[in-house]
């Protein structure tokens, strides 16, 4: 018989914000599919025995193709296993846990998901971001930085973003991040916008660049500040000021 998959999500990046039922899928699984973006201090939780699958992607550079990852799983189930998915921030945030979820519904394996603390909220308050404000912004846009490597044409209204108003949380976006700031001034935002970029957030290495949407490339450069980050765009940024780290 086969056996059964959890996609859970390992949070922002402090091991200690996995959620509770996520921990306890990942004492018990026979198998541990892990990304690059989930803690690996989390690894040491698995229960002795267990198989750890390392198919972690970072910044562009893949250990495992997505199609690769996609039969890894398969395999390891239909072989009868307790399979954990584990992946950074929300498996379906971004995450391509609906495209893993799909492959295994096909192959008729039994999948749940356990949602995960996304860095799209997390990293930004635990850096004195909120990224809603009763004053500042009644409403958040989350957007990836980069589309399908395989499309030619750019799905992404920035214009359409630029006068939406609220906040914009973009994420994977750092090697794009000229670019799309570029296509929000293109759409008439303010150059003046305010602009936080947190690097690495709930993590020891958590780093802070408050910028505008002007200068924030070379603020990044400036600083090294890459991948993997999440960048705020909007008034909310505004708040770093009065309320700092938040860890």
């Amino acid at each position: 018989m086969p056996g059964k998959v959890h996609l859970i999500g390992a949070g922002p990046g402090d091991a200690g914000l996995i959620t509770v039922k996520g921990m306890e899928m990942l004492r018990q699984a026979d198998v541990v599919v892990y990304d690059e973006l989930a803690n690996h201090d989390l690894l040491q939780y698995a229960r002795t025995g267990a198989k750890l699958i390392d198919v972690g992607k970072q910044g562009g550079r893949h250990k495992v193709p997505q199609d690769g990852i996609n039969q890894i799983i398969v395999d390891e189930a239909m072989a009868g296993h307790w399979v954990v998915r584990l992946k950074g921030g929300d498996p379906f945030l971004f995450g391509r846990g609906g495209e893993e979820a799909e492959e295994l519904r096909k192959a008729g394996i039994d999948v749940h998901v356990v949602p995960g603390v996304t860095s799209a909220i997390a990293a930004p308050a635990l850096a004195g971001i909120p990224v809603t404000h009763r004053d500042h912004a009644p409403m958040v846009t989350f957007v990836t930085g980069h589309e399908r490597g395989d499309r030619s044409d750019e799905r992404i209204d920035w214009g359409v973003l630029a006068r939406t108003g609220g906040t914009i949380v973009i994420l994977m976006g750092m090697s794009n991040l000229e670019h799309n700031m570029s296509r929000l001034m293109e759409g008439g935002m303010n150059p003046a916008t305010p602009v936080g970029v947190i690097h690495r957030g709930s993590t020891p290495q958590q780093r802070v660049v408050i910028s505008t949407l002007s200068e924030v490339v070379k603020d990044c450069r400036d600083q090294g500040v890459g991948s993997p980050s999440v960048v705020v765009v909007g008034d909310v940024v505004g708040c770093y000021d009065r309320l700092g780290d938040l860890r």
